[in-house]
């Protein structure tokens, strides 16, 4: 029995198909690949398009190095940005809590309170402010004056190692806010809740009393929490 010739459009539409099968896809890059494989041949060509120092050179040369400049500085303005909260001498000199006696609950309750306002940059260091409490309460902490929120994420990542990344995360948040002029959001005091809960269900060693300082204790000899 003979089989009936497939036709030049089937046979195509029986190609198309074989070829969009998983096996066919799975070395070809990703759209980001793609992306960026399309912005280095684009920034290629205008480097290629550049004069030479010692040419008299173009129009559309000076151009492409205009264009280069700018994204240049684009680039240089996009990584100060993400890095000023970090790069902020103040991030690394302030003192996290104030000298006025509190507790985590006091911390955690304006949290709250500025959280229901939308105030999220002010919710976010009272969390963060709640947890340093928090710790200094249960012995995780040594209770040290003048202890910023860089020094927070250090100390406390050393005593919870299982959530060093997070409290380094934590602080991130902190620091882009209040140093890095950026807006606090709802996520980002949620992320910081999340954090404060994890590190109350954790249950880290506590220091030794040899190792306590109750400094910043009151007239009477009481910690100041």
């Amino acid at each position: 029995m003979m089989l009936d010739p497939i036709g030049r459009d089937e046979a195509r539409e029986m190609a198309r198909r074989e070829l969009d099968k998983q096996v066919y896809q799975r070395d070809k890059p990703s759209w980001l690949e793609r992306a960026w494989d399309d912005f280095s041949d684009w920034l290629h060509q205008l480097f290629n398009q550049a004069p030479n120092p010692e040419s008299q050179g173009s129009g559309g040369g000076w151009a492409s190095i205009a264009i280069i400049v700018v994204i240049a500085l684009i680039a240089i303005a996009l990584v100060v940005w993400l890095m000023w909260g970090r790069l902020n001498p103040r991030s690394r000199k302030d003192p996290l809590l104030e000298d006025e006696p509190s507790t985590a609950l006091d911390h955690r309750d304006a949290a709250e309170r500025h959280a229901a306002a939308g105030q999220w940059a002010e919710a976010i260091r009272e969390r963060l402010r709640a947890i340093a409490r928090d710790l200094e309460e249960r012995a995780v902490l040594a209770a040290r004056p003048g202890r910023t929120a860089d020094e927070l994420a250090a100390e406390a990542g050393e005593a919870v190692p299982e959530l060093a990344g997070e409290l380094a995360a934590g602080v991130r948040i902190f620091d882009d806010v209040w140093y890095g002029d950026r807006p606090g959001t709802a996520e980002g005091y949620a992320r910081m809740t999340e954090l404060d809960e994890r590190l109350r269900a954790a249950r880290p060693k506590p220091l030794e009393a040899d190792d306590l300082s109750l400094a910043g204790a009151g007239d009477e000899g009481g910690p100041r929490w």
